[in-house]
């Protein structure tokens, strides 16, 4: 238990410093943060903050989905935008596109590996995660087609109310897959080999057989 409650507290604020990485790059941004994104300039609310908001927002929607949320669930609208929040309000400007390009894949990876860390740890779905599997149990529509709906849905909302969008926005659809396997080979707990118990040693007398 305190291993998977380490991955969660871990895992949580690392992905949204990931997400700050990916932000502070300026290349393009996945669709949930693209839609943060837009609305932040819109309202002038922190791009972190308004994150939390999606968050509590999306977990509404479990409620005609019968979802039920877990710690992780909870733990991730509260931590994860305001990891990106404090990211992109300590980290200086970056210059240069080589730098930019090397600050958005180190994103990319910690995003990665911080899923790999909180979904190992196996507290309950983040709001978005449940939403997708919610209209697959609920109304039996393909998880790939939920995900992709959404996705796409959100993406295009972000787009119009002018957040960034650019050739990173593809790379981070086909490079956040395999970071994210990579993350749950290291670190999810159910994959992990269980050490072997010693067998148990006899002590009881041993018959001696009669000559």
């Amino acid at each position: 238990m305190a291993r998977r409650i380490t991955q969660l507290s871990l895992g949580l604020p690392l992905f949204g410093v990931g997400v700050g990485f990916t932000v502070e790059a300026g290349l393009g941004l996945d669709p949930w943060t693209v839609l943060a994104e837009g609305i932040s300039l819109h309202t002038g609310i922190g791009i972190g903050w308004v994150a939390n908001i999606l968050g509590a927002f999306v977990l509404l929607l479990w409620i005609p989905l019968r979802q039920r949320p877990g710690i992780g669930t909870m733990a991730n609208i509260l931590l994860v935008g305001t990891a990106i929040q404090i990211t992109t309000d300590l980290m200086p400007a970056v210059h240069g596109l080589l730098w930019q390009i090397l600050l958005f894949l180190a994103g990319v990876l910690l995003v990665g590996l911080a899923s790999g860390l909180y979904i190992g740890a196996h507290f309950g779905p983040g709001p978005r995660d449940g939403l997708m599997t919610g209209l697959n149990a609920r109304f039996g529509v393909p998880v790939w087609a939920a995900r992709g709906g959404v996705e796409l849905t959100v993406l295009g909302a972000g787009w119009l109310l002018g957040g960034t969008v650019g050739w990173a926005t593809l790379a981070f659809a086909l490079l956040i897959g395999p970071s994210v396997d990579l993350g749950l080979r290291l670190f999810d707990i159910r994959r992990m080999p269980r050490v072997a118990q010693p067998e148990p040693v006899d002590l009881a007398p041993t018959a001696v057989e009669p000559a």
